[in-house]
């Protein structure tokens, strides 16, 4: 890593101690276990595990410093006393239940709790490897559930392969609000409605985001509070396994938003000091809390937390086949500072600010999931630019496939607001969305769930603002629409031919969705009616937005075909200030936007890298995307040769290059 680097030079040494230190935590932890895969297996010894020798239960829970533990439930009358628990020399406290004295008590859909008692009282808990909790209706009070089906799920789809290796496109989707009626949707109706929306508009990975249980619908499921449980509020987990097996069926791998950064202080709810020592997943006082966000943080170094949070990464890929994560958060986790200060110096990334247990924790994380997962994908969430984030962990790096190109939506976020299109920079634009370095592999995209959340602006919102509701009839013409609907469509193409190795975008933005997103709370009246997508909007055959989808389907489809995201860099062809107009290929692809208002050139001249004929396979200004059909798809154009300054010869074509306009020719001879 440091020798492809001379940046990295003057801090090899730092370079290679977080890398020891994760290389002495494999060596103990492979010795301890055998192997990492085999260390990640605390969801097979934690919580309620079957004893078939002894014909009984087991119910283990780590809790180091507590004083006293019972279990109580419906299966002993919520008698909170009455069931001790029994500490071990490894802090972990256990309880056997003979299946011939409790089998008929303690049945599938049973309710428990932890009854603990610490430092800071005697308290009713959740244990924290739970995997399945439910809220009452009622006193909106969360439970555990003992879950053992009489029938395991059987899934139907084992041959699926995993994550596509390249040319990955994420279609980023919260189960609860993608139904159209204004309430919380389920993972059966995500499975039966939504997916095959998403297998239509060609996208090869789903991200589900909120899926581990949290309390407060409105944190987006940033909040978890139990980390090896599925939201109940969507379904059972069989659901979700389903929701996940029909998905590989369709050719669809499935991401799941990993929340590792963070957890919610809720004692209740949550895991927070749950052995009542006031130091049991986090750091003591001030260090183990987010004040950013209002949450707490692990403290990576503790091996019983290091055990916790792979065990959680592996149940989900092992229980429920996810296909890898986009881990949330991975600034906050890398510094102590949270990533709150500008990283304008190399020394940044390596001082007193950097937690190298988190470090080492992440690294020994992407180890296990590719040891155990060979074809799973994983992201990281850094605006840090941290050295080595999607460097093999062999060559000193922390094993990431991806990093989110965070900088991008930014970009267009600040364009959109502070900067008239006719004074846009071309090659700042084009600056922006290449400023990546070769190793690092980026996820692109124009707007993600942020852009789309109330107090924000999506793009559509930006470009077309109250247009969105009372102009979007197919009858209703305006400059202003017009602007609107052709920069949507360019700057999408724009990000996903120039900006990364691979795509994303959340449901609904394809097609310009109206509203932005507030979940339930107590200053709307605990409405549904901003947490939902409104697909009759993009059904209904009379409105502008089935031309934004149809248009982002055709461009989708025309990158998987071409292989465009595997193509690495494009290769820039012409950069015409001027008429704002760039001319860049990808393979055999050619691709024009003139990004001028009004400049509208006939038999406009540009370079091609090869001689032959070039034929239109993609205009944003199609009639069927909402255009005007300046160019006729399948147009032909033979390429000429012009003499160039050093008297070669060099290949040129000539279009029609009309304003406001993204074209994309195929070379066919």
């Amino acid at each position: 890593m440091v020798e492809r680097d001379e940046w990295l030079h003057p801090v090899a040494d730092r370079v290679a101690d977080r890398h020891n230190r994760y290389l002495s935590r494999m060596k103990a932890i492979e010795q301890q276990s055998g192997s990492l895969v085999d260390y990640a297996n605390g969801y097979r010894y934690y919580g309620w595990q079957w004893d078939d020798t002894l014909q009984g239960w087991w119910l283990r829970e780590w809790l180091p410093e507590a004083y006293d533990v019972f279990v109580f439930g419906d299966f002993n009358s919520w008698q909170r006393t009455q069931l001790r628990m029994d500490k071990g020399s490894d802090g972990v406290w256990s309880i056997f239940l003979p299946e011939a004295m409790y089998g008929h008590l303690l049945t599938h859909g049973s309710l428990y709790k932890l009854h603990v008692h610490g430092a800071n009282g005697w308290h009713d808990r959740i244990p924290a490897y739970a995997t399945r909790v439910v809220q009452d209706e009622e006193s909106k009070n969360y439970t555990a559930q003992f879950w053992n089906p009489a029938e395991p799920y059987r899934w139907q789809h084992d041959d699926f392969v995993g994550a596509p290796a390249k040319d990955l496109l994420i279609y980023e989707a919260h189960v609860g609000m993608a139904q159209e009626e204004a309430k919380v949707g389920t993972y059966d109706e995500f499975t039966d409605l939504i997916l095959p929306r998403i297998k239509k508009a060609g996208y090869n990975a789903v991200q589900l985001m909120a899926i581990a249980e949290h309390p407060y619908y409105g944190s987006f499921g940033y909040h978890v509070s139990n980390f090896f449980a599925p939201s109940s509020r969507f379904g059972t987990p069989e659901q979700l396994k389903r929701l996940i097996d029909t998905a590989h069926g369709m050719g669809i791998a499935v991401i799941m938003d990993l929340v590792h950064a963070h957890y919610v202080k809720n004692i209740n709810e949550g895991i927070l000091d749950l052995d009542g020592s006031g130091h049991h997943y986090s750091k003591r006082g001030e260090a183990g809390y987010q004040k950013y966000w209002d949450s707490m943080v692990f403290d990576y170094g503790k091996g019983g937390v290091e055990h916790f949070l792979l065990s959680n990464v592996k149940y989900w890929l092992d229980e429920f086949h996810f296909d890898g994560y986009r881990f949330d958060g991975v600034t906050s986790m890398l510094y102590y500072h949270r990533g709150y200060t500008d990283f304008d110096t190399r020394e940044k990334f390596f001082d007193e600010g950097v937690d190298l247990d988190a470090i080492t924790y992440l690294t020994l994380a992407n180890r296990l999931i590719h040891d155990f997962r060979p074809q799973a994908v994983t992201i990281a969430e850094d605006v840090s630019g941290m050295p080595g984030m999607c460097c093999a962990i062999d060559d000193g790096g922390i094993g990431f496939d991806y990093r989110l190109g965070m900088a991008i939506p930014d970009f267009w976020i600040r364009m959109l607001k502070d900067t008239p299109d006719e004074d846009w920079n071309i090659w700042e634009m084009w600056s922006i969305m290449t400023n990546r370095l070769p190793s690092v592999r980026t996820v692109a995209y124009a707007e993600s769930h942020d852009q789309a959340l109330v107090g924000d602006k999506t793009i559509a919102f930006r470009l077309l603002d109250k247009l969105m509701y009372d102009g979007m009839d197919r009858a209703f013409e305006s400059i202003e629409m017009d602007r609107g609907m052709a920069l949507h469509k360019m700057i999408r193409l724009f990000t996903i031919s120039t900006g990364g190795d691979a795509y994303l975008n959340f449901m609904g933005n394809e097609f310009g969705h109206p509203e932005w997103i507030d979940f339930p709370r107590e200053g709307n009246g605990w409405s549904c009616n901003y947490a939902r997508r409104q697909w009759s909007l993009r059904d209904n055959g009379f409105l502008r937005y089935e031309f934004l989808a149809d248009f982002d389907e055709a461009m989708i489809g025309l990158m998987k075909e071409h292989a465009v995201m595997s193509d690495g860099y494009p290769y820039n062809l012409l950069m015409d200030e001027e008429n704002k107009t760039m001319v860049y290929s990808h393979r055999d692809l050619i691709f024009v936007l003139n990004w001028h208002p009004t400049a509208a050139i006939p038999d406009y001249e540009l370079p091609v890298r090869e001689a032959g004929k070039y034929e239109v396979v993609l205009s944003s200004d199609e009639k069927r995307f909402g255009g005007q059909e300046r160019q006729t798809l399948g147009e032909e154009h033979f390429s000429f040769n012009v003499e160039g300054e050093d008297g070669e010869l060099y290949p040129r074509i000539k279009i029609y290059n009309t304003p406001r306009t993204a074209i994309v020719l195929q070379k066919i001879d």
